[in-house]
């Protein structure tokens, strides 16, 4: 991150939350600015761009599901849902149009300022070096995309096609939730013939094996009802 204040942009139609949020972020020291419909805030972001996007799902004009598909034709930033809604179906489907975390109406000023700040230092921690050999370092994970090999710390990981698959697509995204299907989409060649529980198997085996490699805590957290995320 810069010497610059990071930027969030809060897409929110109600004034009162909007104001309450912009007053904790800026409280904070964050460059907050505000915008009550889908449309501006793509063509904001589209221009300006943003560090962190709080996306408020019922919108008047686009709803907050499909700003976060078309936001993600042309950017990466790290999106937080914001809705009243608490259905399991809800938060998977914006999970899977690519938002990174999901909060319920109504909500506390100062968990969504610590959510903002862990998606900002995911960000900042996770940067990508390139490495000799063809191996990229993030976090105590290297992977060897082209050889589709994972190394914990110092150790090569033995692991299987599909358990390379899942983690790989896991250390895309470090700090994101991903739902089972994002992930048989990402790991299997076909998907029909796989269950959810197929996923939960492999993340099993590969818990073991990072156990085995002298993981002291899991890296693997399961969001319950949703997917699974890796934390660094």
């Amino acid at each position: 991150m810069s010497d610059q204040p990071a930027r969030v942009l809060v897409v929110e139609d109600e004034a009162a939350i909007a104001d309450t949020l912009l007053y904790a972020l800026r409280s904070e020291g964050y460059a907050a600015s505000h915008c009550a419909l889908g449309r501006e805030a793509l063509e904001r972001l589209r221009g300006e761009g943003a560090d962190v996007v709080v996306l408020d799902v019922g919108l008047p004009d686009l709803g907050g599901f499909e700003v976060c598909r078309q936001l993600r034709t042309f950017s990466q930033v790290p999106v937080i849902f914001l809705t009243a809604r608490n259905d399991e179906f809800d938060r998977v489907l914006g999970l899977e149009l690519g938002a990174d975390d999901y909060v319920t109406k109504p909500f506390s000023p100062r968990e969504m300022v610590a959510r903002v700040r862990a998606r900002l230092r995911r960000v900042a921690g996770t940067v990508p070096t390139a490495a000799v050999g063809g191996w990229r370092q993030c976090g105590p994970f290297a992977i060897d995309e082209e050889g589709r090999r994972i190394r914990y710390q110092d150790a090569l990981l033995d692991i299987t096609r599909y358990e390379y698959a899942l983690l790989a697509a896991l250390l895309q995204r470090p700090g994101a939730i991903l739902s089972r299907s994002q992930l048989m989409e990402r790991g299997w060649d076909h998907t029909s013939d796989s269950t959810d529980r197929t996923v939960d198997t492999h993340v099993k085996t590969l818990r073991a094996k990072l156990r085995a490699a002298g993981a002291q805590a899991d890296p693997i957290r399961t969001h319950r009802g949703v997917g699974y995320a890796l934390e660094l």
